[in-house]
């Protein structure tokens, strides 16, 4: 008789504790406008898991003794994953890249602390610089 009236006992205390976890449990809801999505990097890709496009903030860094700064760039890319678009925003200014099917070819456009200017490539690397 005694261990059915712990166990009873054992019962009821279990059943307030699980009444007390409810009452303070709410239900997921969709946030209000004005939420932000933050992280270091963003990837979308394809059905096939390429990435297809990207927006990343990449450090300072320096490359054969030339120091660049901090960049934000947007890459989009082709099904074969090569760049077609770029377009980076540093301290030192900003560019943007479109680039055709060849590994050389494409339209350059830069817009730097130093100057602005414009480079052209055809896909058999020919050359043409305007500045103004």
């Amino acid at each position: 008789m005694k261990l059915q009236r712990t166990a009873i006992a054992l019962t009821l205390l279990n059943l307030i504790i699980m009444m007390v976890i409810l009452a303070y449990v709410r239900p997921a809801t969709a946030g209000s406008s004005g939420q932000i999505l933050r992280g270091r990097a963003l990837e979308i890709v394809d059905a096939a898991g390429r990435i297809r496009a990207s927006i990343s903030v990449h450090p300072p860094t320096r490359v054969d003794g030339k120091d660049y700064p901090e960049t934000v760039l947007l890459r989009l890319t082709d099904p074969k994953s090569g760049p077609v678009v770029k377009l980076t925003a540093a301290e030192n200014g900003s560019a943007l890249g479109l680039s055709d099917d060849s590994e050389k070819g494409g339209v350059q456009i830069y817009a730097r602390d130093t100057g602005s200017f414009l480079k052209v490539v055809s896909k058999d690397g020919r050359e043409q610089v305007m500045k103004p």
